[in-house]
């Protein structure tokens, strides 16, 4: 093929033919003036959207107030924590009790800070525009995450109520902290690179490397305020019976009052441009150095529902990673893949397939929440509830309704038991993982 570029400047005949297309399209100046009039979702909205998200679930969980995670990127934190906390109200009578997302988002930045520097110092011979590089300089401090994160941060530091911890300035948004934060990671990448490039010996890296952390620490204790070691556990539950354990550890809390071995869960992921019954691992997102690594079980999204109204059936919330901006309205809690029918109101095609939405970065796992009922017409789902950490303003009192086509085409990732899991596919569990690029689709 000849790579030589074309002639493609737009002549005065190119324009005119451009024109001349339009203005042959039927109703054109009626939808030009809508489209201008209300926006492109607005004039693109299906109104029958209403018939088919309406909130009657034929499984549903009594789970009690949402949280917020308000302006921050917490969303994984928010929806793993939920998982936890819907448990511990379930077992011990008290609905709106919530865990402190600050604890856990502290110490994710003193681990995520910890593995970032061995990266730098892994990849330090190649050049600063190398993929793998650049994706850690892109990044370093943000607040995105995964739930193995989660989960490695809870098997790691515990957890503590949002009474013993609770949200700051800079949790509830976070913009502040986390800018200040890239730019010194990013200064502490320039460092080490030399250093290494320098041939300085290990004891000179380690003590750098050591100092770094340090003022990582110090920044995010003066941002976030420091975990508690030890606290006092009192709550009312719905009965307004008193409780209080005194002394506790945040690990000795959550081993306690838990019973949860989060080893016990797998990421189930819908990942069609890759193959499925397959393990992948995506250790560029690891942020616990010797703790738990992401890793996903690429099935079938048939089987993904299949586990998540398993799991839902045995009265407990599922975490589920999506693509929520997608065919959303925020303020009804709507999420519905024909909500919005730009195809029809252009008159182009629009269609691509889930794969190719992968592919050509369209798609993206860019929120996590939590399925908290489901509806089911002949055992076949026809939508989902679903619980968002947006606050109570939006939706449902916080609560989100989804079409069973939304979770096909915009749902990636669910975490469920291993039990509910066919033998065969736990079997896949004992294999090898492979590796998957920092690039991935489902980074």
């Amino acid at each position: 093929m000849d790579n030589t570029q074309t002639n493609s400047a737009l002549t005065p005949a190119d324009l005119a033919a451009l024109h001349a297309d339009l203005v042959q399209q039927p109703a054109h100046e009626v939808i030009s003036r809508a489209v201008r009039k209300s926006g492109v979702l607005a004039a693109a909205e299906d109104p029958d959207a209403n018939v088919r998200l309406n909130r009657t679930f034929s499984v549903e969980l009594d789970t009690g107030k949402v949280s917020n995670q308000k302006h921050s990127g917490r969303c994984w934190l928010f929806s793993t924590l939920n998982t936890l906390r819907h448990q511990f109200a379930a077992k011990y009578n008290v609905k709106d009790f919530e865990l402190s997302q600050s604890y856990l988002f502290f110490w994710d930045k003193i681990e995520r800070a910890n593995i970032f520097y061995d990266n730098i110092l892994r990849t330090a011979d190649r050049p600063a525009d190398d993929r793998e590089v650049s994706f850690y300089l892109a990044r370093p401090g943000e607040d995105g995450g995964q739930w193995a994160m989660g989960a490695a941060l809870v098997q790691k530091y515990g957890v503590v109520p949002t009474s013993a911890m609770p949200e700051s300035f800079n949790t509830n948004d976070t913009t502040g902290f986390a800018a200040a934060l890239d730019l010194k990671l990013r200064k502490d990448a320039v460092t080490l690179r030399q250093l290494v490039a320098d041939h300085a010996t290990d004891a000179q890296i380690a003590a750098a490397r050591k100092s770094a952390l340090s003022e990582v620490y110090r920044m995010a204790a003066y941002s976030i305020g420091e975990p508690p070691t030890t606290f006092d556990l009192e709550y009312k539950d719905d009965k307004h019976q008193y409780h209080r354990d005194a002394n506790l550890t945040p690990q000795d809390f959550f081993t306690k009052y838990f019973d949860v071995d989060l080893d016990d869960y797998v990421v189930l992921s819908n990942s069609p441009d890759k193959a499925y019954d397959k393990l992948y691992a995506l250790p560029s997102q690891d942020n616990v150095v010797g703790g738990k690594h992401i890793t996903f079980l690429n099935l079938p999204m048939a089987d993904l529902k299949q586990a998540t109204i398993a799991q839902l059936q045995s009265g407990e919330t599922v975490w589920f990673g999506n693509d929520v901006l997608q065919q959303m309205s925020r303020e009804r809690g709507f999420l519905d893949s024909h909500l919005y029918q730009t195809a029809d109101l252009f008159g182009v095609d629009l269609s691509l397939t889930k794969a190719q939405r992968l592919e050509y970065h369209e798609a993206e796992v860019s929120h996590a929440m939590t399925f908290t009922g489901v509806d089911l017409v002949e055992d076949q789902p026809t939508r989902w509830k679903v619980e968002n950490s947006w606050g109570e303003k939006n939706g449902d009192k916080g609560y989100f309704v989804m079409t069973d086509d939304w979770m096909d085409d915009f749902v990636y990732e669910v975490v469920v038991h291993k039990r509910f899991l066919m033998p065969e596919q736990r079997a896949i569990l004992t294999t090898t993982p492979e590796t998957l690029p920092a690039w991935d689709s489902l980074n």
